[in-house]
């Protein structure tokens, strides 16, 4: 499907031209969104438009890092925008001339709606419409990758280490999910990090001048979301060697139980294998109290042992 909103010469928009119309309506600057095209109006980029192969072939290949290209006196840029709840990744790629603008997606997408209903209702006269509406896109894109970054901050920091086997091990498995979809949206928020850099340093766009301030908000939000994600990976990096050190310590405190329980056996256990030899000179088998005297030889030397371990504070 192909939308197309248009500023007439005469300071009105239209939000209802068709291609065709294009070349008649008298247009000042015009944008059309190809959302979810067909194989017949993709082929409009080149037949009609005209674009670059290498853009039109980036169009089509997906998902392309966010970059911006230069294709005089067009400007080719690929952005992602981001599902909040499912972190899904779409690329929306953006072509921008001096009287138009044309944007493809093959998702649907809230944030280029909310562009198109704000730029229609602006009137700012000698406006740069292109870069004002690339903007105005690029800015609610980024807007989207707050409410994901923020959830799994508070994912972070209502984390705990500690309360039994089980929560601890259901513990670990958040904190690797986590990590893994903080990497899943670094991947995105630093390139378009990278791309506002470019946009705000370039000197081929001609009338950037005029919305430096403007694109600069948007990088400065991208620093703080780079900021957020890494301190989050920090802080699941932390919660990981935490879980790590309290598994390793708790494991050392059940091998030393073990260990002084087997220490404790091993005389008893050395006493019970004399006597359970069975030779014929062995006159302690001949003594009316010989077992009640080793079992309490045993219990003697196996509570001594104990108390021992116990003041040493091997069981604590």
């Amino acid at each position: 499907m192909i939308r197309i909103m248009g500023l007439t010469k005469s300071g009105q928009w239209r939000n209802d031209l068709t291609i065709g119309q294009l070349a008649t309506a008298e247009l000042e600057w015009y944008w059309a969104d190809f959302c979810e095209p067909s194989d017949e109006e993709s082929a409009l980029l080149s037949s009609y438009f005209h674009f670059h192969p290498l853009a039109i072939e980036d169009c089509f290949h997906l998902l392309q890092r966010p970059k911006l290209d230069h294709y005089d006196p067009l400007h080719f840029l690929v952005l992602h925008s981001i599902d909040p709840r499912t972190l899904a990744v779409y690329e929306v790629n953006m072509f921008i001339g001096q009287q138009f603008m044309v944007t493809y997606h093959y998702q649907p997408s809230d944030e280029i709606e909310e562009a198109r209903a704000k730029i229609a209702k602006s009137t700012a006269a000698s406006q740069n419409w292109s870069l004002f509406a690339a903007y105005l896109v690029i800015d609610k894109l980024v807007d989207q990758y707050f409410p994901a970054v923020q959830e799994l901050e508070e994912q972070v920091l209502d984390m705990e280490i500690g309360g039994g086997n089980e929560k601890n091990q259901t513990a670990i498995e958040d904190i690797f999910n986590i990590r893994s979809r903080l990497l899943r949206l670094r991947k995105t928020i630093l390139p378009m990090r990278e791309l506002l850099y470019r946009i705000l340093n370039t000197e081929r766009i001609d009338g950037l001048s005029q919305y430096v301030a403007f694109y600069h908000d948007i990088y400065d939000h991208l620093l703080k979301l780079a900021e957020m994600t890494d301190a989050c990976r920090e802080m699941t990096a932390d919660l990981r060697d935490s879980y790590m050190s309290y598994n390793s310590n708790r494991m050392n405190s059940i091998m030393k139980t073990l260990t002084v329980i087997t220490t404790i056996f091993m005389p008893l256990t050395f006493l019970a294998g004399i006597y359970g030899m069975n030779f014929h000179n062995m006159p302690e088998l001949n003594w009316s109290w010989g077992y009640f005297l080793l079992l309490g030889i045993m219990l003697v030397i196996g509570v001594g042992m104990y108390v021992w371990f116990r003041r040493k504070g091997w069981f604590d």
